[in-house]
Formats: C-alpha cells, sequence, structure tokens
C-alpha cells in the first residue's frame, strides 16, 4: 500500500499517568492481549478524495491529544503516557483493479487492522486508510485504538467533524473538554478523592452482601466452551415502549428489569442479579466531549425475585442509578478494595456478569397496542450463533443501538451457564415484558 505522510501539530504536549477510564481500558486490553479496536470500514459515496480524507485526519490528530499520545512502560511495569505537540501520522492509500470489490477489500484490511495489535509506543492510536478503484475514493477505513477513546469519544470526533466549516475545514468553536493529561491531573484533586471515597463506600456495601457467585458449575459441557449468539425481538421493543408510556420509565430499566428476572427464572434462588454495566459518564459535569475514556464499570444489583413488572422496573431504575452515580473512580482504589474484601471473605467474589446497554435513541411517541405487540412475536429471531476464541466474563450482554428491535449480543460461558439456559433466558426477557405490555393495557 502506498502512504502519504500527514503532518499535524497541537496543545497540550507533555508527559503524565494514565486517567482512569485508561486505567480500566487497558487492564482489559492487557486481559484480553488485543488494542480492543473499535472502527471499520465506511462507504464514500459524496466524492470526497483522497486530500479530503488527509484533511480529516489531520484535524483528528491535531484537535485531540488522545490521536497523538504513546504509552511509555517503566523498569516497574507502571504505564504512562506522552503527548505530541507535533509530528506526522501516515494516511494508507489502497487501490484495487476493476473487477475487484473495493467493498470486501476494505472490510478484509478493516479486519486485518482488528487483529493486530498497536505498537504502543511508537505508532499512533488512528489508523486509516482510504480505498480507491478508479481513481475515486470508495470507502474509508478507520481504527481507533481503545486506550485512546472509547464509542462515546468516537462519536464526539464524527460530530466535530461534521460541523466543520464546509470551506476552510476549520472547526466549528475551540476544543474546550480536558485532553487526557488536563483529565488525569483534574482526577488528583480533592474533590475526585472523595468521589472515589463515595464510590468505596457504594461497592462496598454491596460486595460484603452479594453471595460470592450467582453462577453454578463448573460443569464441562464439551467445546467450544465460549458461545456467542445474536437475536432480536421486535415485540420486545414494542412491549418495552407500552411500559415505558404506562410507567413513565426509561427504556433501559424496563429491558434491565427483563434481564433480571429473565436470569431469576432461568436460574433460580441465585440470588440477585449482580452485573457491571458499562456507564460511559460523559453525563457528569465537563465530560461531554471527552473523546480519551471516560467509560468505567458500574456496580448494578438488582432482585426482582417475586416483584410484580411495575416494582420490577421500579427497583430496575434505582439499581441503574446507583450504578452510574458511583461510576467514576480510581480504578486502583476498586481493586485495592477487592482484594481486600476477598481476603476478609474468605472466598472469591464473582464478578463476571457484564451487561451494556448502548442504545441512545429516544424513545418513539407512538404506544403500540396490543395487536401490534402480539403481531411482532412470530418475527422473534436468533439471527447467529458461533463459538468465540476467548470471553472473559462468564455472561456477557449488549444490547445494541438498533432502531425498532431489541437486538442483543449474548455471549456465554458454556461451565457456568448453558447455551439451553442462555436461549430461555433471552426468551423469558421477551416473555417477561410482553406479559407486562398486555396485563398494562388490558387493564
Amino acid at each position: 500500500m502506498e502512504t502519504i505522510a500527514v503532518s499535524f501539530e497541537g496543545p497540550g504536549a507533555g508527559a503524565g499517568p494514565l486517567t482512569w477510564g485508561q486505567l480500566q481500558v487497558w487492564a482489559a486490553m492487557v486481559e484480553t492481549d488485543s488494542s480492543m479496536s473499535m472502527g471499520g470500514a465506511i462507504a464514500v459515496g459524496d466524492g470526497r478524495t483522497t486530500e479530503d480524507i488527509a484533511a480529516e485526519m489531520r484535524f483528528f490528530m491535531g484537535r485531540y491529544a488522545a490521536m497523538r499520545t504513546l504509552l511509555r512502560f517503566d523498569a516497574d511495569g507502571e504505564v504512562t503516557q506522552e503527548v505530541f505537540g507535533t509530528g506526522e501520522a501516515f494516511l494508507h492509500v489502497l487501490d484495487v483493479g476493476g473487477g475487484e470489490d473495493p467493498s470486501a477489500a476494505a472490510e478484509t484490511l478493516a479486519a486485518r487492522w482488528r487483529e493486530r495489535k498497536f505498537d504502543y509506543e511508537t505508532e499512533w492510536p488512528l489508523r486509516m486508510a482510504v480505498v480507491r478503484q478508479d481513481g475515486a475514493v470508495t470507502h474509508v477505513v478507520a481504527l481507533v485504538c481503545h486506550i485512546a477513546s472509547d464509542l462515546g469519544g468516537m462519536t464526539v470526533m464524527m460530530r466535530e467533524l461534521a460541523e466543520r466549516d464546509p470551506r476552510t475545514g476549520a472547526p466549528a468553536g475551540p476544543y474546550e473538554a480536558p485532553q487526557p493529561l488536563d483529565l488525569a491531573r483534574q482526577q488528583r484533586e480533592p474533590a475526585l478523592a472523595r468521589q472515589t471515597a463515595a464510590a468505596m463506600r457504594y461497592w462496598e456495601g454491596h460486595l460484603r452482601a452479594i453471595p460470592a457467585s450467582m453462577f453454578r458449575g463448573p460443569v464441562d459441557r464439551g467445546e467450544p466452551r465460549f458461545r456467542q449468539l445474536r437475536w432480536q425481538s421486535r415485540a420486545l421493543h414494542l412491549a418495552s415502549g407500552a411500559l415505558v408510556d404506562r410507567l413513565g420509565a426509561d427504556p433501559a430499566w424496563v429491558l434491565l428489569a427483563a434481564f433480571a428476572a429473565a436470569f431469576d427464572r432461568v436460574q433460580p434462588g441465585s440470588g440477585p442479579l449482580v452485573a457491571i454495566t458499562i456507564v460511559g459518564n460523559r453525563f457528569r459535569p465537563g465530560l461531554r466531549d471527552v473523546v480519551n475514556p471516560v467509560t468505567q464499570d458500574g456496580l448494578c444489583v438488582l432482585d426482582v425475585a417475586g416483584a410484580e413488572p411495575a416494582e420490577a422496573v421500579a427497583r430496575a431504575r434505582t439499581a441503574s442509578m446507583s450504578a452510574s452515580k458511583y461510576a467514576y473512580y480510581d480504578p486502583q482504589a476498586r481493586a485495592a478494595l477487592t482484594e481486600r474484601l476477598i481476603r476478609e471473605r474468605g472466598e472469591h467474589l464473582d464478578l463476571t456478569c457484564i451487561y451494556n446497554d448502548r442504545r441512545t435513541a429516544a424513545r418513539t411517541a407512538t404506544v403500540p397496542g396490543p395487536d401490534s405487540i402480539r403481531a411482532a412475536l412470530g418475527e422473534t429471531a436468533e439471527l447467529s450463533e458461533e463459538p468465540l476464541r476467548f470471553l472473559g466474563p462468564k455472561l456477557l450482554v449488549i444490547v445494541e443501538d438498533v432502531a425498532d428491535v431489541v437486538r442483543l449480543i449474548a455471549a456465554v460461558d458454556t461451565r457456568h451457564l448453558s447455551l439451553v439456559d442462555l436461549r430461555a433466558m433471552l426468551q423469558e426477557m421477551e416473555d417477561f415484558a410482553v406479559g407486562a405490555a398486555l396485563h398494562t393495557v388490558a387493564s
């Protein structure tokens, strides 16, 4: 591939510690032996040229210090970061022949880049390429190393790219959010030390009270051990909408209540749902436009056993809001707390259920009727089932940001929850919401 040098400059050069979000991301990257890269191939149909894409890359590199940051490792294993004020990045150019499929070429390149870890000490955390056919740009391939950003940060980047002056390419305004070194300094000030202390009191209260694990096993059910399903339900989406309207709830609370109720039905007697929720933290003052990672783990403890649906949703609201409130903290303090409580309890604490609701769309104004909910039941479908090479948690549920349906990615360690039980759990989520919605409408 040809490369084009893209020079850049920007403020904030210096060196310092990682931020809280970066510390959490780095631990996950080490555990998975991956850069956890985000992004992919995007079709280009608006006539942008290679020079236009190079200008976009220059915009990203100059505006966001996170994109011109390299990691540094000392002899004791401590990881720090260095931000550069000037430098040179490289835009890759992949030319495909007239008989080739440029979309396939772009996807292949994205997959290859996703598999290859970044060189954290020498490689900028943004990889970009253009795919051209007959001299015209057909696709852009862009991947960002997770240590530099998260999904919320990438949303900021794309929004501000679109807001540029269409003639000059100048940004709509100055970048006023904290850059990585600024945020790292803020997180060492007394106010945020108090935030960490409050969060640790919340975590400790729950970690002392919960069962050591809500999973059974292990039982060897044969290989492949790690499995993933993609599943969707329009009926669950419609039923959730009806409950949102009736209860004045947020869709996220309804779906969380359905998840907790479904797990309780599939694994009765397992105790409350104990889930690590993924909290974006950009609702906090000053963090809305931060590009580097601010996503952290929240601790959601939700007991809905025996509760009526309205009560289950109310409990989900409290559990979800508490998890979010106390999901901004120094990860090193959490690690120390967990180690101490494991020693004191004399047993391992299993926090390996991960629940990540990625939806951002607002709820629809139309309230579905019972007939439309029932009709949609026939559309529920399992989209795919495949083995995974590795899975860290025992159960991972991701709610994708898709309109008009609830689409879930559910991955499981079958030594602790069988594939049969996983499928049953997804069905129970639908049954919970649909049953509650139809009862609510009828009453």
